[in-house]
């Protein structure tokens, strides 16, 4: 399993809207995509305008693929509410209790 983690920050009194914005348009779109396991949405609890994306993938070629076919279309839809242009690490998953993977089992 592969994870993008993608840090957002929003126009100040944005961030409501932001993550509305998210779940309305946004995971429709993920939810279509090969590959697309789960998408986790934070806000944080001390910086009102942050949010992070923790999506998960079944493997780095559908997050990649996602990435150049339809990430831009997002990034469009989210742009006029954000700060600042969106910070995206990935990851390989090593554990995960509720998608059970143990440490060691995970995708190349």
């Amino acid at each position: 399993m592969f994870a993008r983690l993608i840090e957002i920050n929003a126009k100040s009194g944005k961030a409501s809207e932001l993550a509305r914005t998210i779940n309305e348009k946004v995971l429709p779109i993920l939810k279509k995509q090969t590959g697309f396991v789960d998408e986790t949405i934070l806000t944080s609890d001390t910086e009102p305008n942050r949010i992070i994306g923790l999506g998960l993938w079944n493997s780095r070629e559908d997050a990649e693929r996602y990435q150049r076919e339809q990430y831009p279309k997002v990034n469009e839809i989210l742009s006029p509410l954000l700060e600042s242009a969106p910070v995206i690490r990935t990851f390989n998953v090593l554990t995960s209790t509720t998608h059970r993977i143990a440490a060691g089992k995970t995708a190349a």
